[in-house]
């Protein structure tokens, strides 16, 4: 008789109420957002929306600042790897704040028998990533345990950056009547790895989206200023996931046009045939944003005239209510609610 460890049992939809920590808890979707509301608004006592980055004043200066991990497996994957993921994952976070990244901390948590010749290549990646979006790694840590309490090699990153100006987005912010604008495809990172992993060899070649988009976010905020009102990158949980929170901390209805959303061939092929939805898979170099109806022309076109942002499109409008609801608006005219996943779809994507 074969039996079955509760311990090492997964399941795609656990049940909520567990005493123990799930792959669901780090989905991006709903056991995520009861995780950090009973831990970090309980017992750190934080308050104010959980955002990308952190506005920190430090006397008369004003920094942001971000934290993250990375324990993307495989680390090597098609359109990027662990390091330069760790790179512009982080310089992402802190751009949503409406900044500039400076400087980068990096620490290395390493598994004995990890091959020197990974690290090196990995590490070689991160110096790249760093040096092509203008920033410093000024600090860092490395870490070894023992063989069997890693998966070869996790990062931790954090990134500090200096505020563009007086403009600050805030996921708090979206205003009824706001546009959203997505700078281009969705799903490709979260396939890229799935089929990396699985070895799934699709006909065509998917690629993850991994990129900095700092560059893109300047352009937006020049032409659109303060009328840009949130600014987030759909990573864990997907467009899906990203939409839901925006319209929970900001309090309004969120409505997109399903045939509108940017989702190449071979993605939506590669969805249709794993059964997944893919404004629940994740990204790693777009983002989407509320931006006030005066300006949303405005930059829009000026992220179509950025290489991160050519293919920027709007997907739909932020409306008073029902607060906290995303909807779709399908092919055949008819509407449907656009949830967060409740467990994992894809773990370890990044």
């Amino acid at each position: 008789m074969t039996t079955i460890d509760p311990l090492r049992a997964t399941c795609p939809t656990p049940a909520g109420g567990s005493e123990r920590v799930l792959l669901g808890h780090g989905s991006g979707g709903q056991l995520m957002a009861e995780l950090l509301d009973d831990l970090v608004t309980g017992s750190l006592g934080a308050t104010g929306p959980l955002e990308d980055a952190a506005l920190v004043g430090l006397g008369d200066v004003e920094v942001v600042v971000s934290t993250d991990s990375f324990v993307v497996t495989p680390r090597f994957f098609p359109g990027g790897d662990i390091g330069s993921l760790a790179v512009h994952g982080t310089v992402n976070d802190v751009a949503m704040r409406g900044a500039r990244p400076v400087a980068l901390a990096l620490a290395y948590v390493l598994e004995e028998g990890l091959p020197i010749a990974e690290l090196r290549e990995i590490t070689a990646s991160v110096a790249a990533a760093a040096a092509g979006c203008g920033i410093r790694v000024v600090t860092g840590d490395t870490k070894v345990v023992q063989r069997g309490a890693a998966d070869g090699l996790y990062l931790t990153t954090t990134g500090i950056g200096i505020r563009l100006g007086e403009t600050c987005p805030s996921a708090a912010a979206g205003r009824p009547g706001d546009r959203v604008l997505l700078s281009g495809p969705i799903g490709s990172h979260g396939t890229a790895i799935l089929s990396a992993r699985e070895g799934l060899g699709f006909e065509t070649a998917i690629s993850s989206d991994s990129r900095p988009l700092h560059h893109l976010v300047s352009a937006m905020l020049d032409a659109g200023g303060e009328d840009v009102h949130t600014l987030r990158d759909p990573t864990r949980g997907g467009l899906a996931g990203a939409l839901n929170e925006l319209a929970a901390a900001s309090g309004v209805a969120v409505e997109i046009d399903e045939p509108a959303l940017p989702v190449p061939a071979q993605v939506h092929a590669a969805c249709e045939l794993l059964g997944l939805d893919p404004l629940h898979v994740a990204n790693e170099g777009c983002l989407v944003a509320f931006v006030a109806p005066r300006s949303a022309d405005a930059v829009l076109a000026a992220m179509r005239a950025d290489p991160a942002g050519r293919d920027a499109c709007v997907i739909g409008s932020v409306a008073a209510a029902p607060r906290g609801r995303v909807t779709a608006r399908t092919l055949v005219g008819s509407s449907r609610i656009v949830d967060m996943l409740v467990g994992e779809q894809l773990p370890r994507i990044c």
